[in-house]
């Protein structure tokens, strides 16, 4: 396999990675006093920095490669996931307040402050084998295909090279590492991306031969609600449950605003964030049907979905610019690792290590912070080869899938915890475990579906959006009724953790928290959400 670098594009791919050891090793020699500077960077960390990593965070070589492959593949349907940059307004605005009066960590620990120990530990324990699952393991074997393409190196060398590399600099530095390199990884990955964008764009011959070329349809959202695989009812509606669980919920994204010294600073932060959130569709979802495009026309080829992106780079860029890309691809697999690894390392030292022996000195819980970094970065390389069979669909819809399960519970649970005062612990951990047990079936059913007939099978082949849906107003409707049916809670112990148990003092402390500006700039960005939903209509 022959590297499709030239000496030039070395050059740049060097400068790139001394630059990230540089902001690596300057962090590192900050050194991390206690747990706070460690896993949430002493809580001292501006919004521009908190708004570049929520967006380095999410977008992971498995977006890069799969987002451009179901470009090519689909067209514009998933850009309904990229327009959840609404939904990260609701994180600053909705949950994050509620976060920060609770000083937490973690989100396991909100659960605990909320509802009770159990729901702490569910949520602990399930956060850390999802991740191991589906962030790690598909985030390492996209990164493993960009690598050894552009690379040509094999696939493993690439892919357990960039782990150990990622995993050092987050065991050393903890969440102050991550989120500095991210804010460099972040300016390098747009960079590249809209370069990539710009020439395939000029190549085709600009954006009304695109779309004459690939046709209407592969710019169309909204398909009909009996479309088996995006039917626009399961994307609006079941989409907006599973990100609300990712974007509001979900410790791997939440952890960057809690960095924030207030709940200001943490808001625009997540506004920010927001807006980077909308680029996606243009860097990477239209590349896709660019390349879609040029292999109509006979000017590339590719074998799977999921090459696209790095066969655009082949193909489009000049030496020297080749390089800067590749950089901002390994920036993308990089962030999205270092990011899942501090999360876990967080959520095992605080949720559960902590949990067990609460006397545990602070110098030696930064001590099991990297140890337990250290664990999942083994368990990121030993899941690879099972990652590698799922390599012949499209990554990025196989990651949606599997999240619309998982989502509905815990979405529901945090909701309902903070707009209805009246949801009690009991309430909480019957919601998760019983929507944890239909996800369950719905994945044995999927597995085994040529074996099933009548409602197991349609249960079996309900689109995975629409699956969401159900599943939410199931966990919404166990969640009440366990609730109406046993008895209230002592709302003076959850004061300021849900709607109805503020103090005059934290409404007051709230109402101060936002100026005009941040007002005006969230109704700008969900104006221009509403404008490209209205767009690509087909």
């Amino acid at each position: 396999m022959e590297s499709v670098l030239e000496s030039l594009d070395w050059l740049v791919l060097g400068v790139y990675f001394l630059a990230l050891i540089a902001v690596a090793v300057w962090v590192i020699l900050q050194r991390n006093k206690n747990t706070e500077d460690y896993f949430l960077a002493g809580r001292n960390v501006g919004w521009f920095v908190i708004g570049a990593s929520i967006f380095a965070s999410n977008i992971g070589s498995e977006h890069v490669v799969g987002l451009a492959g179901t470009g090519a593949e689909s067209g514009m349907p998933m850009a309904h996931y990229e327009l959840h940059a609404w939904i990260v307004l609701l994180l600053g605005w909705l949950f994050l307040p509620f976060y920060m009066r609770a000083g937490v960590f973690t989100m396991p620990e909100f659960l605990e402050k909320r509802f009770d120990a159990r729901s702490r530990w569910f949520l602990s324990i399930f956060s850390l084998a999802g991740y191991v699952v589906t962030k790690v393991s598909v985030t390492i074997y996209a990164g493993g295909i960009v690598v050894s393409e552009l690379l040509g190196i094999p696939f493993w060398y690439g892919a357990i090279g960039i782990v150990i590399f990622t995993g050092a600099y987050t065991i050393l530095g903890g969440m102050k590492a991550v989120i500095y390199t991210e804010t460099l990884q972040t300016v390098i990955l747009i960079l590249g991306s809209v370069i990539i964008t710009y020439l395939g764009m000029q190549e085709i011959g600009g954006w009304d031969n695109l779309k004459e070329i690939a046709g209407a349809d592969h710019f169309n959202m909204w398909r009909p609600m009996s479309d088996p695989d995006f039917p626009w009812t399961g994307l609006l509606f079941g989409g907006t449950i599973v990100g609300i669980w990712y974007w509001c919920t979900d410790q791997y994204i939440v952890q960057r605003t809690l960095a924030a010294n207030n709940i200001k600073i943490g808001r625009r932060g997540a506004i920010f964030g927001a807006y980077l959130k909308i680029l996606p569709i243009f860097i990477f979802l239209i590349p896709g049907i660019i390349a879609f495009a040029m292999a109509k026309q006979g000017m590339i080829s590719y074998d799977r979905n999921d090459e696209v992106f790095p066969v655009l780079v082949k193909t489009l860029l000049p030496t020297g610019l080749k390089g800067l890309v590749a950089g901002g691809l390994m920036a993308a697999l990089m962030s999205s690792l270092a990011s899942v690894f501090n999360s876990c390392s967080t959520i095992f030292t605080i949720d559960i290590y902590k949990k067990l022996k609460p006397e545990t000195a602070e110098n030696k819980l930064l001590i099991i912070g990297r140890v337990a970094t250290a664990i999942v970065v083994v368990c990121g390389i030993i899941w690879i080869p099972i990652m590698e069979k799922i390599g012949g669909g499209t990554l990025y819809k196989y990651l949606q899938s599997v999240q619309s399960y998982i989502a509905p519970p815990i979405t529901a649970v945090f909701i309902l915890g903070i707009v209805w005062k009246r949801v009690n612990s009991k309430a909480a951990i019957v919601t998760l475990f019983s929507g944890l047990f239909v996800a369950v079936l719905r994945i044995i059913a999927e597995i085994n579906i040529e074996h099933l007939d009548g409602m197991l099978k349609s249960f079996a082949t309900i689109n995975f959006a629409h699956m969401a849906i159900f599943m939410f107003i199931f966990s919404v409707f166990v969640c009440v009724t366990v609730s109406v049916f046993t008895a209230k809670i002592d709302y003076e112990s959850i004061k300021g953790l849900a709607f109805g148990t503020l103090t005059i003092e934290q409404k007051l402390e709230v109402k101060k928290s936002f100026s005009w500006i941040d007002i005006l700039l969230s109704i700008v960005l969900v104006v221009i959400v509403v404008m490209v939903l209205t767009y690509f209509t087909g």
